[in-house]
């Protein structure tokens, strides 16, 4: 038991947390507005990251309609946004998924939701830092004009030490402080963007094909997909590339007006990211095609990497440019994306999920300095092992990534219909907000994740990586989940305090400031 349940009686123990709520986790307080939030969101989702390894193998899986798959992928995570709107609303905590389902359906249902939030971060991070490497490389070699220097990425001693690096520099930005972060934010987020439009308006001035590939309306039928697995799959992928908006709920404690501004934030967040999307996509497909020969983006050589392949022939002499914004948008998501493992374990350790020492707060940065060590080393470990193994692991745990997404984005909307079940009949606006609109997001995304689950078992999944012929994504999955499982019930039986309901009580309604 810690220090500080160890103090208290079982009954003032409970009172202690639940009373005090995201008050006292010792987080800087107001240092976030609505734009800084906006900022913070987009970096994490890193659009120039997520669509260079995204772009391929959507396209792998559903072929021209790649517009509609971002549509339909983009309607779960705004269904879902609303959810967290409504959950911060009525109690703004750094823990969200893990907080909010503890409260509405118990702490080892909210211990899993915390783990499938912190897994699918480190995951995340370990790409990012994968791809920061062959880009770092990428643009020394053609800074310098040397194919020597741009395949030191293949190295693999140089590419993990290199990656260990990046890693490091991210968490020593990220525990300096929030104003740090920002001022390291604002820079590189506004890189990426004017890079990424300029591609998409290069594009459209030319092709790489002969005759040009037509733009088509068909493009936005999701109907005009072969299967429902193939749909499924691609899903899957573009859930990914909108990842990363819930970290301006996960800053609620740190943002001015905590129950208005993360939600706000979140919601124009995924709408502009779909619009910067829609238009990269629709420019790609007409100047690319779909094609499994030269820079057709059904060639596997291309779909590895789709701006490494296409900068040159869209942007000529300016292509070092994107190498740049690829490197700037892994960077800055880099260092942003440390904020949603490290803030969830400060609320995990705070309410004795995990040992209390996630809970420390930095007295002079105010930012929990252990987690995001912790985090980092995780990421770094991971990347470490899936990169020795095999590169095709590091590229399937890309769709487990997908898979964990769906898993926690999805309970935590169910939260929110189960947290306010006894006021979505009292107006129009709680039915849809509090219920109808979290149940279809929740539901879709529940969908998704079964269907990727069934076909990932198929050793042809993914890369066509298998362990004992079942799909290493399914494998990835499984893994992580148990291992969830496993290290919950450990927990319960080191720090029984929590797992009791007394330090983080479960409501069945949470009341509402509005």
């Amino acid at each position: 038991m810690s220090e500080f349940q160890a103090s208290l009686s079982p009954s003032t123990a409970g009172t202690a947390r639940t009373q005090s709520g995201g008050a006292s986790k010792g987080l800087a307080k107001g240092r976030l507005g609505l734009l800084a939030s906006i900022v913070l969101g987009i970096s994490t989702i890193a659009p120039v990251y997520t669509l260079t390894g995204a772009l391929g193998p959507t396209v792998r899986e559903v072929g021209q309609h790649l517009p509609a798959v971002f549509i339909v992928g983009f309607l779960p995570m705004l269904l879902v946004a609303l959810g967290y709107r409504e959950l911060n609303a009525a109690e703004p905590d750094s823990g969200t998924s893990f907080t909010w389902s503890a409260r509405a359906f118990g702490p080892m249902i909210g211990w899993i939701g915390g783990w499938g939030l912190v897994t699918a971060t480190t995951i995340v991070l370990s790409n990012l830092a994968g791809v920061a490497v062959d880009f770092f490389y990428l643009f020394l070699g053609q800074l310098s004009g040397s194919h020597e220097v741009a395949a030191l990425s293949d190295n693999l001693l140089v590419n993990v030490v290199t990656c260990c690096v990046f890693i490091a520099m991210a968490v020593w930005i990220c525990c300096r402080g929030i104003g740090t972060t920002m001022t390291v934010q604002y820079g590189l987020v506004a890189l990426q963007l004017v890079v990424l439009v300029g591609f998409a308006f290069a594009a459209f001035g030319g092709s790489a094909q002969t005759p040009p590939m037509d733009f088509d309306i068909s493009w936005f039928n999701p109907f005009g997909v072969e299967s429902f697995s193939a749909f499924a799959a691609g899903l899957s992928l573009s859930i990914f590339i909108f990842w990363g908006w819930d970290v301006c709920l996960t800053m609620s404690e740190e943002s001015v007006g905590s129950d208005e501004v993360p939600g706000r934030a979140a919601t124009l967040t995924v709408l502009l990211i779909l619009g910067l999307y829609l238009v990269t996509a629709i420019a790609t497909l007409q100047f690319a095609g779909i094609s499994e020969e030269g820079l057709g983006l059904g060639n596997p050589r291309i779909q590895e990497n789709v701006f490494a392949h296409l900068a040159g022939p869209v942007m000529g002499p300016l292509a070092i440019l994107m190498s740049i914004a690829v490197l700037a948008s892994t960077a800055a998501s880099l260092q942003s994306t440390f904020v949603s493992p490290a803030r969830t374990l400060l609320a995990m350790g705070y309410y004795g999920a995990v040992p209390e020492r996630f809970a420390r707060i930095c007295p002079r940065s105010q930012t929990p300095r252990y987690a995001t060590i912790c985090a980092g080393v995780a990421a770094g470990v991971f990347y470490v092992t899936m990169r020795t193994l095999s590169e095709n692991v590091l590229a399937d745990t890309i769709t487990a990534l997908g898979m964990m997404i769906c898993f926690y984005y999805s309970l935590t909307a169910f939260a929110c219909v189960w947290y306010f079940r006894h006021s979505l009949f009292d107006s129009l606006r709680h039915f849809f907000m509090r219920g109808l609109c979290p149940l279809l997001g929740g539901g879709i995304l529940s969908v998704i994740f079964v269907q990727t689950a069934i076909d990932s078992a198929s050793p042809e999944f993914g890369s066509g990586s298998h362990v004992g012929g079942l799909g290493l994504v399914f494998v990835i999955a499984m893994i992580i989940l148990l291992l969830g499982i496993v290290l919950m019930l450990l927990s319960r039986l080191r720090a029984p305090a929590f797992f009791l309901g007394m330090t983080l009580r479960r409501h069945a309604t949470l009341p509402s400031r509005r």
